[in-house]
């Protein structure tokens, strides 16, 4: 308690070195130079005035993102002013952010976060000096940003991580933000004490912004009822990040019980994955990594229970359900295990070439069936087909056979190697293999005089 009043009783410079000794006590002024982001306003010239007058060595980076017409003139000159100043160099980066916004299909706001801190990594590995140990980005964000950003998270639905707020220290982003455990008005009143001048953004008044409308308008309202709203969610947040400690160690021991690598895919039995609980919970946290939403939770729990073949997508990757297990595989095809082929899918890139498609009406029996190409009934079909490497417990009824056979004794039959063996691709239609590619098509799919409409399928080898 005692401690906690001295604290209080520091002028804020005070306050930023017994922090800085807390949060980043590894880092130094001997063995770390600072890349500040620097726009201009008030967070963060007061954030460079700290640094400064703590004996750092720093480079300041400022972004203008064309935003605010002359506006955003006048910020990038006086952050050039600013380097005068404290006698550092400037780096100014000017971006077309509504043009990368459009061409993205993002928001103006997520466009320029994006732009910002690719362009920050890009700078930080340029301009290192050589005399210290670790260069960092720093950020000027506050503690009233972290509160807005857990009641953005909290409506956005991102979970107990997105409760924690803002890291303090994010090793590999290589970003601190010293100023978080700080308010917003501490900020103001340094400026004022210290005589500082710094800008004002004028679209920080405009509520179009979800950020600005959460400052302007939802946390005034909320305080009108709960006076103390503000220093609660602090206080939430840091009870929050030892939650989330435990819950992470519970995620990560399901996580082991549940998932198998392979390759690039991940494997998930569907039965195991039944008896979890918190189902809907486990399943969030193995999904989100894959650029699937919290909205898409259900729709992977129906997949227990769905047609062998179903599946959900994300921008990056699928859900696919096949047999007993659930299959998480990337989108690009041509470095995927197990690819979805749809009906009216004309060209399809995997592992071992391109498969091109082509569904036509009957001619007859066919007479140019090869190692590289093949006519089956398209009626006799269900899609969506799945296209994976074969497995030794598969097994098919080769073209003029009545029984079935093992993919493994065929093999042997003919006279495959190892290799040959582990680079067999087939093509499978509701559980019944199609084609083992290259050698040799389904009995159950062949044409026959009744046959209506037929599928062909050549193979060109990559």
């Amino acid at each position: 308690m005692l401690q906690h009043f001295i604290f209080n009783e520091m002028n804020l410079q005070e306050k930023f070195i017994e922090n800085w000794k807390t949060e980043f006590r590894h880092l130094s002024s001997a063995n770390c130079h600072l890349l500040l982001a620097v726009s201009g306003g008030v967070d963060s010239v007061v954030l460079t005035d700290l640094v400064a007058k703590a004996g750092f060595d720093f480079t300041i980076a400022h972004c203008n993102f064309q935003l605010r017409g002359e506006e955003s003139k006048r910020d990038e000159k006086f952050v050039r002013s600013l380097g005068e100043k404290y006698n550092k160099k400037v780096f100014v980066k000017t971006f077309d952010t509504n043009t990368y916004a459009v061409a993205n299909k993002v928001s103006v706001q997520v466009a320029a976060r994006e732009l910002r801190y690719t362009w920050f990594k890009e700078l930080n590995e340029i301009c290192h000096p050589s005399s210290v140990i670790c260069q960092l980005i720093a950020t000027a964000h506050h503690a009233d940003d972290n509160i807005e950003t857990v009641l953005i998270n909290f409506f956005r639905g991102t979970g107990i991580l997105g409760l924690t707020g803002i890291q303090a220290f994010q090793k590999e982003q290589q970003l601190i933000r010293p100023l978080l455990h700080f308010r917003k008005e501490e900020l103001v009143q340094y400026t004022k004490e210290n005589d500082l001048s710094y800008v004002e953004d004028s679209s920080n008044n405009s509520d179009k912004y979800t950020r600005n409308y959460f400052r302007n308008q939802i946390i005034p309202s909320v305080k009108e009822i709960f006076n103390n709203a503000e220093d609660n969610i602090l206080n939430n947040i840091e009870r929050l990040k030892e939650a989330e400690m435990l819950y992470g160690q519970a995620i990560q021991l399901h996580k082991h019980k549940l998932l198998e690598q392979k390759e690039n895919e991940i494997h998930i039995p569907v039965l195991k994955l039944k008896q979890v609980q918190p189902l809907q919970t486990i399943v969030w946290e193995i999904i989100k990594e894959f650029n699937f939403s919290a909205a898409q939770i259900e729709e992977v729990i129906k997949l227990l229970d769905a047609d062998n073949g179903s599946y959900i997508q994300s921008a990056s990757h699928r859900i696919i359900k096949n047999r007993k297990w659930i299959i998480i595989a990337p989108l690009q095809t041509n470095i995927a295990a197990h690819i979805l082929i749809e009906k009216g899918e004309k060209i399809v890139v995997f592992a071992n070439g391109i498969l091109q498609l082509q569904i036509l009406p009957s001619f007859g029996l066919p007479t140019n069936d090869s190692r590289l190409t093949i006519h089956v009934d398209e009626d006799k079909i269900k899609f969506p087909l799945l296209l994976r490497q074969s497995k030794q417990s598969d097994y098919f009824y080769p073209l003029g056979m009545q029984k079935k056979k093992k993919l493994n004794r065929f093999f042997i039959d003919q006279k495959l190697s190892v290799t040959e063996k582990e680079n067999v691709w087939v093509i499978e239609s509701d559980k019944r293999i199609v084609w083992v590619i290259g050698l040799r098509i389904d009995d159950r799919f062949k044409i026959t005089p009744a046959t209506k409409h037929v599928l062909k399928i050549d193979w060109v080898v990559g």
